[in-house]
């Protein structure tokens, strides 16, 4: 069957991947044009082209699926569009240009968290269980029917990072199985049930620790937003990331009160409003990443408190 392929980001490469391996026939690969990466802001193709590139696959660079990409995969004639987050919305008259629609693979298990960020929404949430799957392209934001899903148990203390990386080993089978059952008529696709949840695309904003909050969510929301946009707080005004943290029991005649910091025996630890959290590693602005501890005795506050 003749595919092309639509993403972008590293998550996207294990399909690409097990796609060109696949016997299918996949004629061009659709990404987002390059951006400027680093300090010195060098325009860098996506892991996707690069990935693309070293296969030996056609490539068309667009940061919007507009006319132009339509019209050259009108051309290419399709028989099956297959897109893995490319950052951006398919839209009439590319849905329907090949022969079979687009099918898409969703790192939620639908209709819970449909969206740009479902996997990050989903840890800030405190979910345990998440997932991928593959279903039909339509013109409700991730509305369509299912064609498969394969549940995933969040493991204790997992970054976004770490699951999406889970999720996007475990896709690429996933989908090709998929396209080769639309290939040989067995696939079946079945509508979505029950109430839809939305994984709006995160901001900054989104990483701001709420030390108020009971340590599990404060902790849920790091793992959520690490590594993008990033965890972080303030203190004496200055912003601090947050890299890793971890739960702190309460230590008997050791109070602390939502975001006062203190330092227990080798430990630097935070108020919530239940259990303290141990900072791990931060990073202060301007300065690289460091061990709290070593941040901590670079302080000059007799007693320091950390805001949203």
């Amino acid at each position: 069957m003749r595919l092309v392929f639509a993403g972008t980001p590293e998550v996207a490469v294990p399909s690409l991947r097990t796609l060109a391996a696949s016997g299918h026939e996949l004629i061009s690969v659709v990404t987002r044009t390059d951006a400027p990466q680093g300090r010195r802001r060098v325009l860098t193709p996506s892991p996707v082209a690069a990935a693309a590139d070293e296969l030996g696959l056609v490539v068309h660079k667009a940061s919007r699926l507009d006319e132009a990409v339509t019209a050259r995969i009108t051309e290419e004639a399709p028989d099956l569009g297959v897109i893995v987050a490319y950052g951006g919305l398919v839209r009439e008259p590319l849905l329907t240009t090949p022969r079979f629609g687009w099918i898409n693979l969703h790192f939620s298990l639908l209709p819970r968290w449909r969206g740009a960020a479902p996997v990050q929404r989903a840890l800030i949430a405190g979910d345990r269980l998440s997932g991928a799957s593959v279903f039909q392209l339509v013109a409700e934001l991730d509305a369509g029917p299912v064609f498969a899903e394969e549940p995933y148990e969040v493991p204790e203390g997992a970054t976004s990072a770490d699951v999406l990386a889970a999720l996007a080993e475990r896709g690429g089978p996933l989908l090709t199985a998929v396209v080769d059952g639309i290939a040989d008529g067995s696939a079946r696709s079945i509508a979505q049930t029950g109430e839809p949840t939305f994984a709006a695309k995160l901001t900054l904003a989104d990483g701001a620790l709420d030390w108020t909050a009971d340590a599990a969510a404060v902790l849920a929301r790091l793992r959520g937003v690490t590594p993008e946009p990033g965890a972080h707080t303030t203190v004496d005004g200055a912003r601090l990331k947050v890299l890793a943290a971890r739960p702190f029991p309460t230590v008997a005649g050791v109070p602390l009160t939502p975001g006062a910091i203190a330092a227990v025996g080798r430990s630097v630890v935070v108020g919530t409003a239940t259990d303290p959290v141990e900072l791990v590693t931060v990073q202060p602005a301007g300065k690289p990443a460091m061990a709290a501890g070593d941040w901590w005795r670079g302080l000059r506050t007799d007693s320091p408190v950390a805001g949203s």
